[in-house]
């Protein structure tokens, strides 16, 4: 080996042999092991130690009993965050109900940017469950329960971030007065997202928006349930504010006339102590579409002026019973209320709320509940105003759920997985009627955009299987839905689905196991151009030690073995060099 290759490898090994792909982390775990799948760390913020942008933390299932807040200060970027979530569909739970309560004793605080946090429940914190103050974060498929303030508070600036199919209940504070589901509040940031999102009895609101050194905020709140908030764990009622969704507020009266910026979207807000949807004393803009309200104290609630320039409107929105209060400056448009609409029950496939807080499905998505869903030949159906949602009918229908907002064929699955680079959409049909063919649509920028055609079978009563590849996957969410388009031109929506897509490294080292190793270990990589490889070891001083791989490969996953039995206890590294790309990792041998 040239003595300047020699040297690069050397420069290589000292500065980037400690990053790592994977780190395990489960309960009985121990933080001097190497964090692999076989011998996991104890705690997470040991992982997070470790991690650099673009690794993964995969906490194992179990409970980790906790008194110390897990603080995340690490930023990742556009292109690269941090993950930490469950690992294949197991259930882990961070269980603070040991810790005191104190404004400071949160379970995870959140002030790095960009990670990406999946399927982690968080209980018994002795103030929130987590805290964000971050941006660009993703929260997904988590549930905050039993903490001694809000469940999932986000302040401090925290803006930009997303909250996806997460639950928030029974948290309560000792006054009962500050524990919400979930807050975007106080000096939070801007245009922070909740999709699909559950929130309920909690001691004091569902989502709470007031605001105290912030100003002129964007919050977007879509396809979420809210109810039973202003009620303790027992069920007994609590001395909290006991609101569905609270749109804003300041400090005596909201004399700064503070405007929190609120959009609501085909949501929910019922059996809430006090108040449904509440403007509080919200100085900004608020707009209500599709939304459904039943059984609150009062359903809907805007009764105070909004500064001058900003909006309130409520449209296609429906409830059973007494709507509430809206003052003359809220622009309102075909709502259940309006003329030529009289609700009662029957309007409806069912009022009894069973279901609402039962288990979600296994992508995290909301249970498929009756519970005003509207009945068949109700007016209600395609009564209501085009705002650019979705819609199956004539005109969209009042309410937080489309009826028959379906492919028209009858669609018996329709899901996405990841194919290597790319996402892979898969869809079933059992029969079809003069079915021209599916649009496949992606979501960006919230606006769905058509990304590719496939042709129907145009009449069938045999099961038929689709496919389509999205070459352009982007790192994050990604949102699909299906256009049914007949041969008369007339189309319908499928429902809307989601994955979270990590790009897969092209070039790749994997850590070998086991590490430590006596005396064999494996190595694992792949490539993904076809062309000379080498996998060496070195010693520390950038000897090479032994050739393991030193000829041409095809595109793949490669596994090698390593018998150490000839070297010294003591640290090693091994490289990986396809053309100019390069990575090293750190081995330990100990005999």
């Amino acid at each position: 080996m040239n003595k300047r290759l020699q040297y690069l490898i050397l420069i290589i090994i000292l500065f980037s042999a400690s990053s790592y792909c994977q780190i395990f982390v489960a309960p009985g775990g121990n933080d001097s092991n190497p964090g692999t799948l076989e011998e996991p760390l104890g705690s997470i913020p040991a992982a997070v130690n470790i991690a650099v942008p673009g690794d993964t933390i995969y906490v194992r299932g179990g409970t980790f009993t906790l008194n110390v807040t897990i603080s995340i200060s690490k930023n990742g970027n556009e292109n690269s965050r941090y993950y930490l979530i469950a690992y294949d569909n197991e259930r882990p739970v961070l269980d603070f109900s040991s810790m005191l309560v104190s404004s400071t004793n949160r379970g995870i605080r959140l002030s790095g940017d960009y990670w990406y946090i999946k399927g982690i429940d968080i209980k018994g914190a002795g103030d929130n469950g987590m805290n964000v103050s971050g941006s660009y974060n993703i929260i997904e498929f988590c549930s905050f329960y039993e903490n001694r303030d809000t469940g999932l508070q986000l302040g401090g600036g925290a803006s930009n971030n997303q909250v996806i199919n997460c639950d928030s209940y029974f948290n309560a504070d000792p006054d009962n007065g500050d524990a919400d589901g979930f807050a975007p509040k106080l000096d939070v940031g801007t245009d922070n997202y909740f999709y699909g999102c559950r929130a309920w009895q909690n001691s004091d609101d569902g989502w709470d928006g007031y605001l105290r050194g912030a100003d002129n905020v964007n919050t977007v709140v879509e396809n979420s349930w809210c109810f039973a908030n202003g009620y303790l764990k027992n069920g007994n009622p609590s001395s909290g504010n006991g609101n569905g969704y609270k749109m804003g507020g300041g400090d005596t009266g909201n004399v700064a006339n503070l405007a929190h910026n609120f959009t609501l979207i085909q949501s929910l807000a019922f059996n809430n102590r006090v108040k449904g949807f509440d403007q509080n004393n919200n100085r900004g803009s608020m707009t209500l579409h599709n939304c459904s309200a039943y059984m609150n104290g009062t359903n809907y609630s805007i009764p105070s002026l909004i500064n001058s320039g900003e909006t309130a409107e409520v449209i296609n929105c429906a409830a059973l019973g007494n709507y509430g209060s809206l003052s003359g400056t809220v622009a309102q448009q075909t709502n259940s209320w309006q003329s030529p609409f009289i609700v009662t029950a029957d309007d409806f496939i069912s009022i009894d709320t069973l279901g609402v807080r039962g288990p979600r499905k296994a992508d995290g998505s909301l249970p498929d509940i009756n519970f005003l869903h509207l009945a068949e030949g109700s007016d209600l159906i395609d009564g209501g105003t085009d705002v650019g949602l979705p819609y199956a009918g004539s005109a969209p229908d009042l309410g937080a759920f489309e009826n028959g907002l379906n492919v028209p064929v009858e669609l018996t699955a329709f899901s996405a997985s990841v194919s290597g680079n790319f996402i892979q959409l898969s869809w079933t049909t059992a029969t079809e009627l003069n079915n021209y063919g599916f649009e496949i649509q992606k979501k960006y920028n919230n606006e769905f955009k058509t990304v590719g055609f496939v042709k129907g079978f145009i009449n069938s009563v045999e099961i038929k299987n689709y496919n389509f590849t999205d070459k352009n996957a982007v790192n994050g969410l990604n949102f699909y839905r299906l256009k049914q388009i007949d041969f008369d031109g007339t189309f319908n929506y499928s429902r809307e689905i989601q994955l979270n897509f990590n790009s897969p490294d092209k070039f790749s080292l994997a850590q070998n196991y086991p590490n430590p190793f006596n005396p064999v270990t494996n190595f694992g990589f792949r490539i993904s151009d076809f062309g000379l490889v080498s996998l060496k070891v070195f010693d520390l001083l950038g000897n090479e030690i032994a050739v393991l791989v030193n000829e041409e490969k095809a595109p793949g996953v490669y596994k090698i073995r390593f018998n150490g039995n000839k070297l010294s206890s003591g640290t090693y590294f091994y490289v990986l060099q396809q053309g100019e790309n390069i990575l090293s990792k750190k081995m330990i041998l100990m005999k």
